[in-house]
């Protein structure tokens, strides 16, 4: 449910799109759902899991998807990022939560970090993913990230970094805090980042608190399809 709500933000305003890329794409569903929204051009994807990604190869094809019409990769995004000169009109990731990775002094000389100063902590890779992706949206594109809530108000790096994105650059277009216990694994509560290079000067962030849309299930809550409805319309309009 979530990926839904992925997928219509960042097709919001288009028919078609010349590329989609997910950073950390697991077994592609993410880059799938997308495509059931608008035309896509070409899926590009990384995964840092061989069976994932051998998974996510294979879920193209049986999903219609030619071989000629997708590029997923394998190696770690952070470490090893596979298409770093190519830029994207749609990026959309759900990343590990709070992953740890080498927050090590050289990644202040590599392009998708130098420019905000400060390296994402490394027991806390949310804004690393962020700045990656960021670093990879075209600039006429829309990014979609599902992050945990601590990205919004954790200081330090992160707190200079966020300050970075919304002061400096105007990139941040919109939060949207969904509901805790939707994710398998997780009960904590999550909440989904917007960015877009092409923002005016004035306009304004958007704040959703869609927290309490949802249906109580036995071990988990469930985003209906009209929750998803609300929070789309709210955006959009």
């Amino acid at each position: 449910q979530v990926s839904k709500i992925l997928a219509k933000i960042v097709t919001t305003g288009k028919k078609k799109l010349k590329s989609v890329y997910d950073p950390t794409c697991g077994s592609g569903s993410l880059l799938l759902r997308v495509t059931k929204e608008v035309e896509v051009g070409m899926i590009y994807g990384q995964e840092l899991n061989t069976t994932t990604y051998n998974l996510a190869r294979m879920n193209m094809i049986l999903h219609d998807v030619h071989y000629s019409k997708f590029d997923i990769r394998q190696d770690d995004t952070l470490e090893n990022p596979q298409h770093l000169d190519l830029r994207f009109e749609a990026v959309v990731a759900n990343p590990p939560f709070s992953a740890n990775w080498k927050a090590d002094q050289l990644k202040l000389g590599d392009e998708r970090f130098s420019q905000y100063g400060k390296l994402a902590p490394k027991s806390k890779a949310d804004f690393a993913f962020i700045q990656h992706m960021i670093y990879q949206l075209a600039d006429n594109g829309t990014m979609a990230v599902v992050a945990p809530h601590g990205v919004l108000f954790r200081g330090n790096s992160e707190g200079h970094i966020r300050r970075y994105l919304i002061e400096d650059r105007n990139y941040l277009d919109a939060v949207i805090g969904l509901p805790s216990n939707i994710f398998y694994g997780t009960s904590i509560p999550t909440c989904i980042l917007v960015f877009k290079k092409c923002r005016k000067p004035d306009d304004n962030i958007i704040f959703i608190d869609a927290s309490r849309e949802f249906k109580k299930a036995k071990n988990q809550n469930i985003l209906r399809d009209e929750d998803i409805d609300k929070i789309i319309d709210t955006y959009r309009n």
